[in-house]
């Protein structure tokens, strides 16, 4: 059995992965890795700061691994600069922010954590000039959730996901598309009835991670 390991922040994305897992690839074996202090410190003192613990856990995370997904946006850019030797690493969110790209040039970034905003920003302009879109295509704009990682860290899911739909029902009549920056987020996307695309990483970064197991 090819085994996929991801390195998460969080134990709460545990049960969101597997019953993906379970939906879309049944065959393909999860490894949980959950460093939440990863987070925290990164939250407080700059990602720049945990780098070298995220490459100790991406090392841990890749032994016996066919590939890992790192499903936290906040470390994610350096989880994917990574290198580990003969196994793939992919951040959870570039799909995404792929697809964002392709539904036009003005992207929404919401996020609940001020440190998820910058590097889910730089991501979105990665995957313009990837896409070969000129340097001033892209309009970005971001937006932070006031006091929705309080809720979800308190366990108030319903209130959590009920400020970050609020906040895209807001934003959405002046973007393109909308990124659900943390993974976290994923269930608002089924919460508003927008015009533009509200996209979430889970299900189309565990695909990608599985298509590298293959």
């Amino acid at each position: 059995m090819t085994t996929l390991a991801l390195l998460h922040t969080s134990p709460v994305h545990i049960p969101v992965f597997d019953a993906l897992r379970d939906a879309d690839y049944p065959g393909l074996g999860l490894r949980h890795v959950v460093h939440e202090d990863l987070l925290a410190r990164a939250r407080t003192h700059g990602v720049e700061a945990v780098a070298d613990d995220v490459f100790a856990a991406l090392a841990e995370a890749a032994a016996g691994a066919d590939a890992v997904l790192c499903t936290c946006s906040t470390i994610g850019g350096v989880a994917e600069s990574g290198a580990v030797a003969g196994v793939p690493v992919l951040r959870v969110d570039r799909p995404m922010a792929a697809a964002a790209v392709r539904a036009g040039p003005c992207v929404a970034v919401v996020a609940t954590v001020a440190s998820t905003l910058e590097p889910t920003a730089a991501l979105v302009a990665d995957e313009a000039a990837r896409a070969g879109r000129p340097g001033d295509w892209l309009q970005p704009r971001t937006v932070l959730v006031e006091r929705a990682w309080e809720r979800f860290a308190a366990g108030d899911r319903e209130g959590h996901l009920r400020l970050v739909a609020d906040a895209v029902e807001r934003v959405a009549g002046t973007a393109d598309a909308v990124v659900l920056a943390q993974a976290s987020m994923a269930d608002a996307a089924a919460r508003v009835s927008v015009d533009v695309p509200v996209l979430a990483s889970p299900r189309t970064g565990l695909a990608a991670a599985a298509r590298l197991c293959a």
